[in-house]
């Protein structure tokens, strides 16, 4: 009766039990349909209804039972039309009352979800090495130029802390998104808002708004640092009647459709070119546009800093539901 039952309990789950004679030929299947053992019947070997390849893996397993009596345990993934499954099968040498070895008894039990799972996190770690990484080389690259153009410790220091504050600020955007990136508009508000004295009433935001890859998200995101700190001590947001004005449009670049980002200063006093040949002005004449894989322009107006910045769209797509031309 206990036996009974536990099979009844047994016949709710992926298991599946099983036994074979000496000549690895099924005497019973318990519970064997929709597994790998559901063509198996009484009489049959396992190459009579396994692949070759996977049929030998199990004759060979079931021979070394037979061979040593102890028990084994192997991992089976058979192919069910274009899905992978996975079996996790247990045997053990059964034996009669004498204790000599007749034969095999096995069970079965189903572990493709738990492959799938494990699959899915060595890609996912795999993807965080990669990307973490990146963020550590970014990380050195920004240590370096800043000690480069640091005169003194502590302004090595606050210029630092500036530009990892930057780079941490994007990269909470993007782990936000699950690593899809982050939209521009959303990017230039934290990084140009905690910079402008009267929040954004002095930055006007026009153009479509788009969806930035990671790596895009971050270097775009200390372009847009640099620049509002510059217009922060030097430019157009030192001034009450100072304007920054940040204008987003589709364009092509040698057949490639590319996105225009153009950071253009109004009103603010007259800045001295020399003062920003520093690691600023490397940020966003070279750092960004190589790390984007495409090309900006910096320049001092009577009328204010310049930058513009060509995107390709690799490094984006489109938020359709998200074009504006508003006043941040």
């Amino acid at each position: 009766m206990v036996a009974y039952k536990a099979l009844r309990a047994l016949a709710n789950t992926e298991m599946a039990l099983f036994a074979q004679d000496e000549g690895l030929r099924y005497l019973w299947i318990f519970n064997g349909e929709g597994s790998w053992l559901e063509l198996a019947a009484n009489g049959k070997r396992d190459e009579d209804f396994l692949a070759p390849e996977k049929a030998q893996q199990c004759t060979e397993l079931k021979r070394k039972v037979l061979a040593t009596g102890e028990p084994d345990r192997f991992e089976l993934q058979i192919m069910c039309g274009e899905v992978t499954r996975w079996f996790d099968i247990r045997l053990d040498a059964d034996r009669d009352e004498s204790g000599a070895i007749i034969g095999i008894i096995g069970a079965s039990l189903e572990i493709t979800e738990q492959k799938q799972r494990e699959a899915t996190l060595k890609t996912l770690l795999r993807e965080l090495s990669h990307r973490s990484k990146n963020l550590l080389a970014i990380i050195q690259s920004l240590a370096s130029q800043t000690a480069r153009h640091s005169i003194t410790v502590p302004e090595f220091l606050v210029r630092f802390r500036g530009r990892i504050q930057s780079l941490a600020s994007s990269q909470d955007i993007v782990t936000d998104t699950d690593w899809r990136g982050a939209g521009l508009a959303d990017l230039i508000t934290l990084q140009v808002e905690r910079y402008a004295p009267d929040g954004m009433r002095q930055v006007l935001v026009s153009g479509p708004d788009v969806y930035l890859s990671p790596t895009a998200a971050l270097h775009v995101g200390l372009a847009l640092h640099e620049l509002a700190v510059n217009a922060a001590s030097y430019g157009a947001l030192t001034a009450q009647i100072g304007i920054v004005e940040i204008q987003t449009k589709f364009t092509e670049q040698e057949g490639q459709r590319c996105l225009s980002l153009t950071w253009h200063e109004k009103n603010g006093p007259h800045v001295d070119q020399d003062r920003n040949t520093r690691f600023g002005t490397s940020t966003l004449e070279r750092i960004v546009p190589n790390s984007v894989s495409g090309s900006a322009e910096l320049s001092y107006r009577h009328d204010g800093l310049h930058y513009h910045l060509m995107i390709p769209d690799t490094q984006f797509h489109m938020m359709q539901d998200k074009v504006a031309a508003t006043q941040v």
